[in-house]
């Protein structure tokens, strides 16, 4: 199989570990910013890509959103036209209807205010099903139970580094609006889910209460 290539401000780095885990032992390192770290052996797409932000973590963390945006992007453009690709806020990833992956974040920092030292955005994809009878999970799914079995994940995944950076480009030349508008449009609400802030946190409502989820809640402890 051949392997990736990615656009130019990435670096590819296989590996047959966690690659979550993998990133965030490289960024404590101090490798390059935009290195992605991947591993296409099993029933998985898995991959991460390491950022070093040079604003605080609240504004930082719009890297989550903009990952999400470029995988449904990038999925979007390849598989059929009948698949309906949506984002929830916390990172999972919706194909038609039901859960398949989901983005997640690490950070050197959980201070909003701070600037972090390195930022990583993993992502995990499930190309086949866990079990022989999916109907028993209607919930959860698989990228090649929704009739995209052909796509490979190297395509795939070049397609999200792609898209990734395209969104990241708009961020630096026009800040959060263009990702609050495209991330609108493709969020599938859970109940009392309202709407987003300037930073892209989640406002909701409960029991007449107005709740502020500020983005660095999703993050994962390292």
């Amino acid at each position: 199989m051949t392997g990736p290539v990615f656009p130019p401000l990435f670096t590819g780095q296989a590996t047959v570990d966690d690659p979550m885990r993998v990133a965030v032992d490289m960024a404590r390192q101090g490798c390059d910013a935009g290195t992605i770290v991947y591993n296409l052996s099993g029933r998985d797409l898995r991959a991460a890509i390491i950022f070093a932000p040079e604003v605080p973590l609240a504004q930082a963390m719009a890297m989550l959103p903009v990952c999400g945006i470029g995988f449904q992007n990038a999925l979007g453009s390849v598989a059929p036209p009948e698949v309906a690709v949506h984002l929830k806020w916390d990172g999972t990833i919706m194909v038609n209807g039901a859960a398949c992956g989901a983005l997640t974040a690490h950070s050197a920092t959980g201070a909003q205010n701070q600037l972090p030292d390195w930022l990583t955005i993993g992502l995990t994809v499930p190309l086949w099903p866990e079990n022989d009878a999916p109907g028993e999970t209607p919930d959860i799914t698989a990228l090649y139970a929704e009739g995209c079995s052909d796509i490979t994940p190297v395509d795939l995944l070049e397609g999200w580094a792609r898209h990734t950076l395209v969104w990241i480009n708009r961020w630096l030349d026009e800040g959060t609006r263009p990702i609050h508008a495209e991330f609108t449009g493709l969020w599938q609400k859970n109940a009392g889910e309202l709407g987003l802030d300037p930073d892209m946190g989640l406002l909701s409502k409960s029991d007449d209460v107005m709740i502020l989820m500020p983005l660095t809640t999703l993050l994962e402890p390292v």
